[in-house]
């Protein structure tokens, strides 16, 4: 139970802050849009063209729930937490970390919704997935960091520092 797993928001830097603190503490780096683009042969916007959100949403559970690492910082999709299963694997492999942005940061930094392959329902707006997905995110997070105001090596420093405590020291890497 030595991993790192980042949830969040789309655009919230679960990625960009992933890869910072994997190097903080001598770990790798894994990104589970990436594993679920491999395993599926398909990109995720092609996944949820094809298949529905629904069918997103089961491939992604699926994948995510068979995640074997080890001194790993995960950093997953922004609908990991619809996926009961893989949260229970992934609690169950490490310390889950939520990166807090306001709603304001993430609608800056996000483009195009559908390009990015991000998990919405017709006719559901940003500020709609971000109120439905907020206590999910808040329900299985072992850690919440707000990013408000620090940049990414800050937030990486608190990430592992937080690590380190909940881990009981054991991997400072």
């Amino acid at each position: 139970m030595n991993n790192i797993i980042l949830i969040g928001m789309p655009g919230c830097g679960k990625s960009t802050v992933g890869v910072v603190l994997a190097k903080a503490m001598g770990y790798r780096f894994l990104d589970s849009d990436l594993v679920i683009q491999e395993k599926d042969g398909r990109l995720l916007s092609e996944i949820i063209d094809e298949e529905g959100l629904d069918g997103f949403n089961r491939i992604e559970n699926e994948i995510n729930s068979q995640i074997n690492a080890e001194k790993t910082v995960i950093a997953t999709g922004g609908s990991v937490i619809y996926g009961k299963e893989a949260m229970q694997h992934l609690k169950s492999i490490g310390v889950v970390v939520y990166i807090d942005l306001p709603y304001a940061e993430i609608e800056k930094r996000l483009g195009d919704l559908h390009n990015r392959g991000v998990s919405i329902k017709d006719g559901q707006t940003l500020m709609d997935l971000f109120d439905e997905r907020l206590p999910l995110y808040k329900k299985y997070a072992d850690i919440i960091i707000s990013e408000k105001g620090h940049n990414i090596s800050e937030t990486a420093l608190f990430i592992k520092n937080q690590a380190i405590k909940y881990f009981g020291g054991e991997n400072n890497g």
